[in-house]
């Protein structure tokens, strides 16, 4: 009898646990669908371009944006100010009249680093035909200008859709979810693929470079380094297919919100990269749920206004398409 009633006590212990687990259990799930109604939201990364009228930056508060979706206000839900961390990718062309400076190079791309916030990580891949990645994402700056230091003349053609692709799919996955991402790429933008170019392109068509940049999170900020003159008298490359580069380039800059930094020769990218860091300093993150909630896949135009700043423009990409989110 005592043994029944122990069985029996030592049973109900069991379904007890079994109940409280399975109540724990459901209370640990709850969050997850906490994140799957925050998927909702539209984070947009928003370039301020201008100055106030004594020259100096403005700073931005929510109320000083306005968005709007398909010709309808939204309401803003998360902001956060241009002071927010960034996670840096520099991404350097070797390839073509460039490869000769392999030291104006180094030096330049020792600047961009001293130029950076001791906030941001920064990550560094140089590219020909094949990227390479020459330091993964740190906050330590001397280990970035010692691998800097041992950056090599490369070889080979020149693969610049492939290796923004390695970069946005490979790379930008690494930075931190708290942190805003941008690719800083410094090219001619003349991949061997273009019409007219000798030697082996990207497998990645335009088309398709275009859209996997508008669908990542990450900003491009395009440096044009100008070598047409050059690579024209050299008769390596037609003044065409400069002038289809620097469209492209424009598209890129235009899919993020971002603009086409030019550098006429190699000495100028140091001038250069302290803009580009000025400009990363005016990014905003904005986030808004939709006033539209139907997830038809269709594209949804976005436009971001700056309130009674005269002098200062809002750039962001363009829109989005609404589709449907998986719960995974």
């Amino acid at each position: 009898m005592r043994r029944l009633i122990k069985a029996r006590l030592v049973g109900e212990w069991f379904l007890v646990v079994f109940l409280f687990g399975s109540t724990c259990a459901a209370q640990t799930r709850e969050p997850l669908d906490t994140i799957r109604v925050d998927s909702d939201l539209v984070d947009l990364k928003v370039s301020v371009m201008g100055l106030g009228p004594n020259g100096a930056a403005i700073p931005l508060q929510q109320k000083d944006f306005l968005v709007i979706e398909d010709g309808l206000p939204q309401e803003i839900s998360f902001f956060a100010a241009s002071g927010a961390p960034f996670d840096l990718i520099l991404l350097l062309d070797l390839s073509g009249s460039t490869a000769d400076k392999i030291k104006l190079i180094r030096r330049s791309a020792k600047r961009f680093v001293e130029a950076t916030r001791p906030t941001d990580r920064v990550a560094i891949v140089t590219f020909t035909d094949e990227p390479e990645l020459v330091s993964s994402f740190t906050f330590d700056r001397q280990v970035l200008k010692k691998t800097i230091d041992r950056m090599e003349k490369p070889l080979g053609g020149t693969k610049f859709w492939d290796s923004l692709r390695y970069v946005t799919e490979k790379l930008v996955p690494l930075g931190q979810s708290s942190r805003r991402t941008a690719v800083i790429v410094m090219t001619d933008g003349v991949d061997n693929a273009l019409p007219g170019i000798f030697g082996e392109g990207s497998s990645t068509s335009f088309p398709d470079l275009l859209k996997i940049v508008r669908d990542s999170d990450a900003l491009v900020f395009p440096i044009y380094l100008d070598t047409e003159a050059e690579e024209v008298k050299r008769h390596r490359t037609p003044r065409e297919a400069y002038a289809q580069s620097r469209e492209q380039l424009a598209q890129l800059a235009e899919t993020c919100g971002t603009t086409v930094y030019k550098a006429a020769k190699i000495e100028d990218l140091e001038t250069v990269y302290d803009q580009v860091i000025r400009d990363l300093g005016t990014v905003y993150s904005i986030g808004y749920r939709p006033l539209n909630r139907v997830r038809d896949g269709k594209w949804r135009s976005v436009a971001v206004q700056v309130n009674e700043h005269s002098g200062l423009v809002a750039r962001s990409k363009r829109g989005y398409y609404a589709k449907e989110v998986s719960p995974y």
